[in-house]
């Protein structure tokens, strides 16, 4: 019998064919788009998402239901002897806290991750659960290394247009209008539990360099890592491949010894930010993986 299951949601980002490929499991995220439900990854890809939120479809997130955890849970535990459970940050949904109650009837065999991120940083995160299961971890061990180091990440993302952040009541009304009229490209930051205000930018230009300052004061002074030689780098879009590639080109002369990975943003961030956005994001290494 296989020692550790490794499972995660698609909010990380992890298409099924890259968890077949890693040898992890994802659930798929549930849409409601016209009181009609679809799954990530499923029956709705990145290509129909975007031409239903650009109509003005009504479209809202959900969690997994309680059915679908437990069920692949239940499946997994038949080849593997425990799992490790990564969903997204408690602090942007509640399929965390249910997934944590879920496990209590599981004798310990099940270990749920609240390590506070998503998209790209949760996919490191898969990433790292696994390689840490293959260095002889144990379940609660990897769930303790990764809470550890939760916090110990940041997203970066600049907006192209405040209507989806309005459409979700993340901003007022007269704060849109505002930004709008001004024409601002206002820059977020995920660090931990929420979607925060960063920065506000007039030009795409200028927000791509007060993305790329953030990043190398957050390498600098608050990894002590200013060549990055101990983080990840990655960089993620809603939408735009093209202006997504571009950007990576100027992030990567600036940190030309870093490997960056280039993502699209999972639904989840999308559907309340909207196409045209770019986000560049940093995660530390984790020790007992440098070993």
């Amino acid at each position: 019998m296989n020692k550790i299951a490794i499972v995660s949601d698609s909010n990380s980002g992890i298409t099924s064919k890259e968890a077949e490929a890693a040898g992890v499991h994802i659930l798929p995220m549930p849409f409601f788009i016209n009181g009609e439900t679809f799954y990530e990854g499923v029956d709705l890809t990145q290509e129909q998402f975007y031409e239903k939120l650009k109509s003005g479809c009504d479209i809202s997130t959900s969690m997994p239901s309680v059915g679908n955890v437990t069920d692949l849970w239940d499946e997994l535990l038949g080849s593997y002897e425990e799992i490790v459970h990564i969903p997204m940050s408690s602090g942007l949904s509640s399929s965390c806290e249910t997934a944590y109650m879920l496990a209590q009837e599981y004798e310990g065999k099940v270990q749920v991750v609240n390590n506070q991120r998503i998209s790209v940083t949760q996919k490191q995160s898969v990433y790292d659960a696994k390689a840490l299961a293959e260095k002889g971890k144990g379940a609660e061990e990897i769930k303790n290394i990764l809470e550890r180091d939760k916090f110990e990440s940041t997203i970066y993302i600049m907006v192209d247009t405040l209507a989806y952040l309005k459409k979700g009541g993340r901003i007022t009304p007269a704060a849109a209008a505002l930004g709008t009229l001004l024409k601002l490209k206002p820059v977020l930051q995920i660090q931990g539990e929420k979607l925060d205000a960063f920065a506000k930018a007039r030009t795409v230009k200028q927000a791509k360099s007060l993305m790329i300052d953030a990043i190398k004061n957050d390498f600098a002074n608050r990894f002590h890592d200013a060549k990055g030689e101990n983080m990840h780098l990655s960089m993620a879009y809603t939408y735009d491949l093209a202006a997504a590639e571009s950007f990576k080109n100027d992030v990567q002369e600036i940190f030309p010894d870093s490997e960056i990975v280039l993502d699209p943003l999972s639904l989840s961030v999308s559907c309340h930010i909207g196409p045209g956005a770019l986000a560049v994001a940093c995660s530390k290494k984790i020790p007992e993986l440098e070993k």
